[in-house]
């Protein structure tokens, strides 16, 4: 199952990372917006955990656009 996480806090961001990828999960993760909806355009996700308060497009925005 592949995952994406998009947050824009780095410690927030690389601790979800670990957590998700020890569960046995592969594990993409963006800084913000743009970055977000480039790699669920281009990878094969099963899930997304998305931040709502991001910069660039934000959570909320990024949702609609993938949607």
């Amino acid at each position: 199952m592949r995952i994406l996480i998009v947050e824009d806090e780095p410690e927030l961001r690389e601790l979800l990372r670990k957590q998700f990828a020890a569960a046995g999960f592969t594990v993409d993760v963006a800084a913000d917006g743009s970055e977000g909806l480039y790699g669920a355009l281009e990878l094969p996700l099963d899930l997304a955990i998305i931040d709502l308060g991001l910069p660039g497009i934000s959570g909320l925005e990024l949702i609609r656009k993938l949607r």
